[in-house]
């Protein structure tokens, strides 16, 4: 009781993709990471993403979690789902890094210079205007940078979900950063993962989200369109393993001094074992079930809306988790 009450809770992190709705608020306490309260909800088939009654589904879900299931703020850190989002690599010159107090290169992030430098790297990639983008970048190691951009439209579309929801939005986080944040809290703990290099998968139902990163830092990130639904024909499973491969490659060419070494599932038991054991030997890597439920204490199974004993235990709940601690 003590330690609930004792408790610093987090942000509610609001993963809100194609196929289901997801909300999580996590917390510290006196043993570690807790969940304070979770609610996942399957988009109905009748509902077309990105609809008007798609809107409506959301903000009714989001009412009724927050009504019933124990959350403690209205404070939220959402994410643009995956395949609204582009991305790109890209290398700049030495001239826009800086020095930190400990001598490592820093990328400014509000430079209008190198706004515009990016821009022009990107701009005729873009699937939509980039008059009508809104552009986040991250710096990474060796001149790159991590272009993200998604159409305004679809930002103002899930900004104004959460408005009719009653929520405050603090940030939109990136889908990236959640998934580096979610390995670094819960699996990435001991000293030598500080500088390791893993690739971390992210299999939900209809898209495959990869990040390689050093800690909580992304280097790399791609979104495949196939997700586990796919999963069971042995050819799609190939698939995937040569899309994952040539990810591999291109982020060989651009860190050259750098080997991934580790591949961990953040999907959890949301993914069948054997096939995240068929993807790691196709792949000859060394690999790791990655289950970010199991790795926190639930303070109230009966209040918080998430129940190892129920079908959220084969809930993939790695961004959502990572946008709560963001």
């Amino acid at each position: 009781m003590f330690s609930f009450l004792k408790s610093r809770a987090y942000s509610i992190g609001v993963d809100i993709g194609d196929d289901s709705l997801k909300l999580a608020q996590l917390a510290n306490n006196d043993k570690g990471v807790c969940i304070i309260a979770g609610r996942t909800e399957k988009r109905p088939e009748s509902v077309k993403p990105g609809s008007a009654a798609w809107q409506r589904w959301a903000v009714d879900a989001i009412r009724e979690a927050m009504a019933n299931h124990g959350f403690r703020s209205r404070n939220v850190i959402a994410s643009i789902p995956a395949n609204d989002v582009f991305i790109d690599h890209v290398k700049v010159g030495a001239q826009f890094y800086s020095k930190s107090r400990n001598g490592s290169a820093q990328l400014p992030t509000n430079d209008e210079k190198l706004s515009q430098v990016i821009l022009s790297k990107v701009k005729q990639k873009l699937p939509f205007e980039s008059d009508d983008a809104m552009i986040k970048y991250l710096p990474t190691e060796d001149d790159n940078v991590l272009v993200m951009a998604t159409e305004r439209k679809i930002i103002d579309r899930h900004l104004a979900i959460y408005e009719k929801a009653g929520l405050t939005i603090k940030s939109i986080g990136a889908w990236p950063a959640a998934l580096a944040t979610c390995y670094t809290r819960f699996f990435g703990r001991r000293k030598a993962d500080l500088q390791a290099i893993v690739m971390l998968l992210d299999i939900g139902p209809n898209h495959t989200n990869l990040v390689i990163c050093r800690h909580k830092n992304p280097l790399f990130a791609y979104s495949i369109p196939i997700g586990a639904k796919q999963l069971d024909d042995e050819r799609i499973v190939t698939r995937l393993v040569l899309e994952l491969t040539a990810c591999r490659r291109q982020f060989a060419s651009m860190y050259r001094s750098a080997q991934v070494e580790r591949l961990i599932f953040l999907s959890g038991p949301a993914v069948d074992a054997n096939t995240c054991t068929t993807i790691a030997k196709q792949m000859e890597i060394q690999a790791q079930m990655g289950d970010c439920l199991a790795a926190v204490e639930i303070e109230n199974p009966y209040r918080s809306g998430i129940d190892r004993r129920n079908g959220n235990a084969n809930v993939n709940w790695a961004i959502a988790f990572g946008l709560s601690l963001l």
